[in-house]
């Protein structure tokens, strides 16, 4: 799936995935997400609550959020993962005010007023949901 494909892929209604992160202890957490969109090709944008997530990004800017859509197969599953690196973590402005706004129509009210903080990130790669090519680079 090249760039312009996973866009319109990631950011159809109802789509959901998995933010993974480690603080600087390398303490792992994932956390479920269903309000985040690319708003280019790469560009990953996202509210946050004030929970272990955004914890963990303050201290190690990195991530993977990982999305799919299940098919008959395992094989057939449509997917990616995103590594991500922090551009900029903002509580207040007009990139703030936006994505509590998506955060509102896509999750809800309640979703919306436990936003803390608006993160974007860079998509530094993508690798397939299930990848048989046996690579073990990033």
């Amino acid at each position: 799936m090249d760039r312009p494909q996973l866009m319109v892929f990631f950011n159809q209604p109802g789509r959901f995935g998995t933010l993974s992160t480690t603080d600087a202890a390398g303490s792992i957490n994932s956390a479920l997400f269903g309000s985040t969109r690319m708003t280019d090709e790469s560009t990953l944008e996202m509210g946050l609550g004030a929970n272990r997530s955004l914890a963990n990004l303050k201290e190690h800017p990195q991530g993977v959020f990982l999305f799919f859509e299940p098919g008959a197969t395992l094989l057939a599953w449509k997917g990616a993962r995103l590594y991500l690196e922090v551009q900029e973590i903002s509580a207040e402005g007009p990139r703030f005010d936006e994505i509590v706004r998506h955060v509102a129509l896509t999750a809800g009210k309640m979703a919306a007023r436990s936003i803390r903080a608006a993160v974007t990130f860079k998509i530094t790669d993508v690798r397939p949901i299930i990848d048989l090519s046996g690579s073990t680079s990033p």
